[in-house]
Order: C-alpha cells, then structure tokens, then sequence
C-alpha cells in the first residue's frame, strides 16, 4: 500500500511559480511511475507530468513542458512539481498519482494511488 499526501499549493499571481511537492509512504514508492495531475472545476481530471519507473524519464503534457518539471529529492520518499510562469489557466487541485506501469501512463486509470489533492490558483 502507498500513501500519497500533497504540499505546496497556494495563490499566486500569473507569471509566478509555486512548488508542489508530493511525499510517499510504503516500500514501493521508489519503484512506480510517479505522476500529478490536475482538475479544474467542471473538467476532467487531466495528465500534467510524470517520472517513469526504472529509468527515471520525466514525460510532460505539452501545454505545461516549457514551464514545469518533475523531479525525485534524492533518496527521500518525496517527489516535486516546480512549475514556473503559470497562467490563470493552470488554476486547479492538482494531484500527485502512482502506477505500476512502466513506460509514459497518462490516463488516470493508469494510476493505482492517489493523493488528497493541493488547490493552486493563479490570479491574473
């Protein structure tokens, strides 16, 4: 079993960056696919960033890969989103998510644990 709980979330202004920060319990965590997602009210959940199992590659959705980058801290069970110039669009709870899957899994139902979700919201 695995639990994920979110950090980092907050109000910022459009232009500005914010780090979320995603830590992990269980003997497993180390070896999945790390993801976060996000959710805007209305939307469907949607695939922001992940960190292949394995190889350790970071896969982006392209509306955010000039801004954002994932990463693992060290040895630490944590993983981090540092997402720069953000835009009122990239307001929403975003999600730090765990497959099994190996490869680039992008699909919600890829994933098999879930944190509670962070709120960001980007001001314009």
């Amino acid at each position: 079993q695995v639990h994920l709980v979110e950090s980092g979330g907050g109000l910022v202004q459009a232009g500005g960056s914010l780090r979320l920060s995603c830590g992990g319990s269980g003997s497993s965590f180390n070896t999945l696919t790390l993801g976060w997602f996000r959710q805007a009210p209305g939307e469907d959940r949607e695939f922001v960033a992940g960190l292949s199992r394995g190889d350790e590659r970071e896969f982006y959705a392209d509306s955010v890969k000039t801004r954002f980058s994932i990463s693992r801290v060290g040895t630490k069970n944590t993983v981090n989103l540092q997402m720069n110039s953000l835009y009122p669009e990239d307001t929403a709870v975003y999600y730090c998510a765990a497959s099994t899957f190996w490869g680039e899994p992008r699909e919600t139902d890829q994933y098999d644990y879930w944190g509670q979700g962070t709120q960001v919201t980007v001001s314009s």
